[in-house]
């Protein structure tokens, strides 16, 4: 099991190298208030001076520290002249040294001196903090080698601070909350929760964020720090016992080196000789349990123990996210290498995603609304039949407007019949309202077949997506081509009115009743009223006042055309025996070529618009673009596709170095 934390370290380390840390690792989380020890209690862990010291906040940016025991420097010369494992005699070759540290900042680069060490994370966090106790969220990353370390991986955060001081904001206890809260959060991570032994623990800072993402406190180890500097008369025994505030994983007390023990240079070996003294004569019961070295030891048996638990959820996520990312790299396409043979498929597949959205054979189907042919359809018998279907055959006509085309067609003479020419004006009259919605249905079908390019750019044809100038281009070509369509289908709907409008067909087969119905009338009328009924209007008529018709003053000419004409009178019966008439006519016609331009249309409009931009589109979008000195420019990658590539590259093959690293997990490693 004592593997598992270097591999948990290499994995660390493949996701570093893009920058993004996509899978939460198991590590161990060191919170504290300003002034707690956390430093100390790091020092005591390896064993040497490494961290910045000094008052105020110290830690200003996140370090993230990877322990890794190796064989000691006699013992590494030894595997170098192959009286050992040459497995790890290869591990660290050309190093001098008992204890080294590298920075991921700065991987090439080897420090032997601890005093260096300190002195780049000094100046590291300078470069991206400010000189001035500024904080920063971006972690150094620093891995000490040395063969008087257990392997560990611990997170080192700003202590908890209350008031800003020099060029930190207002907001600085918000912003360190936060930075702490963003890393223990995560459900994988230990807390290591420090506070000092002078202090109440109920107060703790540390232990009240610790609380907030782990309640049942499954996670948190807490630390007792400074047992030597209590009052007088005091001891932490109950605290160390867990009597106070329980802990699940346990209460380990040490003992920090003072002011005074870094002044003077005080070692760590000799610290803790010190801790060992003290915790003996004032914890005798309790000094096997406490202590940095019981705490190393916990802490390394605590990590190994947690990542055995996080594994096999750690393995199912990056096998879920290798197989996600290789779906996006796929959806990427490769870097274009044939340019003629890539504009050809990405036209022809984009040529016949198109035709197969009007036919409803797409890959992509909407569930949302209606597209492609579908909606065609729907306009062709839902909007454009009922539009037609709610137009009143006989809308717009009153019976004075019938009486009076009657009267036009008669001329100067009364007439015995109905005569057939005021029929034919009547009946164009109503048939040139059905020309506006026929306009409109070819409009409707042109805004869809407008849509569809949308819909296969979006969906159809991912790749088109790489180049912005060909996808443009596309879309162009067919937004000409569809429009170029336009007004010759408008003419062609139009023509389609204008032939019912040029012969009225009274021999139609299905108008064939309403003649014999007007015959009827006609024939009715003429026998049952003959001269009478001739004379009854005409009495009738002189009846009715005229205006306009008195003697004229001398020399004043009289315009007869201004005589007033009234809006609504009582008719006749034969005046309503001919409206009738003429009604019927109307209605019976209009109908029968209302349903002929309801079938007619659409007709014309899939033969002369879509049908035609189906069979035309491919020949067209080749014509137009399949042009050597145009290939170079269409097919130019967004930089935003290009880059996207590259670190979904990258991240794929940091997955499955991943992947390879945890698979060589044995089954033996975790018992």
């Amino acid at each position: 099991m004592e593997t598992l934390i270097p591999i948990i370290n290499r994995l660390q380390e493949v996701f570093l190298t893009v920058g993004a840390e996509i899978i939460q690792l198991p590590q161990i989380v060191v919170v504290g208030s300003q002034s707690s020890g956390k430093s100390s209690v790091l020092e005591s862990l390896v064993g040497r001076d490494f961290l910045p010291r000094g008052s105020g906040i110290v830690t200003r940016r996140p370090l993230v520290l990877q322990l890794v025991n190796v064989p000691p420097l006699a013992e590494r010369r030894l595997q170098e002249n192959g009286n050992g494992v040459k497995q790890n005699a290869n591990s660290y070759p050309g190093i001098k040294a008992d204890e080294w540290g590298t920075f991921l900042h700065s991987k090439n680069q080897i420090f032997t001196d601890f005093l260096e060490i300190r002195k780049e994370i000094e100046e590291e966090t300078e470069r991206s903090s400010g000189g001035n106790k500024g904080i920063s969220p971006e972690p150094i990353y620093l891995k000490i080698f040395s063969p008087h370390v257990l392997n560990l991986t611990l997170v080192d955060l700003p202590g908890i601070t209350k008031v800003p001081v020099g060029d930190q904001p207002e907001d600085i206890e918000a912003q360190v909350q936060e930075m702490i809260l963003s890393f223990i959060s995560n459900p994988n991570s230990l807390i290591l929760s420090v506070s000092p032994a002078n202090s109440d623990l109920a107060t703790s800072d540390a232990l009240k964020l610790a609380r907030e993402v782990d309640q049942d406190g499954r996670r948190t180890l807490l630390v007792v720090s400074k047992l030597d500097l209590m009052d007088a008369g005091t001891d932490a025994l109950e605290v160390l016992l867990g009597r106070v505030i329980p802990v699940r994983l346990g209460i380990v007390g040490v003992v920090n080196r003072s002011q005074h023990d870094i002044n003077t240079q005080k070692s760590i070996e000799d610290t803790s000789r010190d801790e060992q003294a003290f915790l003996q004569r004032h914890y005798p019961s309790l000094a096997s349990r406490c202590g940095s070295r019981y705490l190393a030891r916990t802490l390394s048996r605590l990590l190994m123990h947690h990542i055995r638990d996080c594994l096999p959820e750690l393995k199912r996520r990056v096998t879920v996210l290798s197989a996600q990312y290789q779906a996006r790299l796929s959806s990427y396409g490769q870097p274009v290498e044939d340019h003629s043979s890539t504009l050809l498929q990405i036209v022809t597949k984009f040529a016949s995603d198109y035709c197969n959205t009007i036919e409803g054979t797409a890959t992509h189907i909407q569930t949302s609304e209606l597209c492609g042919g579908a909606r065609i359809c729907y306009i062709f018998h839902e909007t454009f039949g009922r539009t037609l279907q709610s137009i009143d055959p006989l809308g717009g006509l009153t019976e004075l407007d019938i009486l009076t085309a009657i009267r036009n067609a008669t001329g100067p003479r009364p007439a015995l019949f109905v005569p057939e020419i005021s029929f034919e004006l009547l009946v164009k009259r109503q048939i040139k309202r059905l020309e506006e919605p026929s306009l409109r249905c070819v409009e409707l079908v042109h805004e869809e077949l407008q849509r569809i390019i949308q819909h296969c750019s979006s969906y159809s044809t991912q790749e088109l997506l790489r180049f912005p100038k060909l996808h443009d281009s596309i879309v162009e070509v067919v937004t000409s081509l569809l429009r170029k369509r336009l007004p010759i289908t408008n003419d062609m709907v139009h023509n389609l009115v204008q032939i019912e409008l040029a012969y009225i067909n009274t021999k139609h087969p299905d108008f064939t009743d309403a003649a014999q119905v007007s015959a009827s009338v006609n024939s009715q009328q003429g026998l049952q009223d003959g001269d009478k009924c001739w004379m009854n209007e005409k009495v009738a008529e002189e009846k009715v006042p005229v205006t306009g018709f008195s003697s004229p003053v001398k020399g004043q000419a009289i315009n007869l055309l201004d005589t007033a004409v009234p809006v609504s009178r009582k008719l006749s019966a034969r005046e309503q025996r001919d409206c009738e008439v003429i009604q019927r006519l109307i209605k019976c016609y209009f109908l029968i070529v209302r349903k002929s331009i309801q079938d007619s249309v659409p007709k014309t409009v899939m033969h002369f618009l879509v049908n035609f931009v189906k069979e035309r589109l491919q020949s067209e979008l080749v014509g137009q673009l399949y042009k050597q000195n145009l290939l170079q420019g269409l097919l130019i990658e967004s930089q935003d596709t290009a880059q996207q590539r590259t670190e979904v590259a990258q991240m794929l093959e940091a997955l499955q170095k991943a992947s390879n690293i945890i698979s060589e997990i044995r089954e033996t490693h975790l018992w």
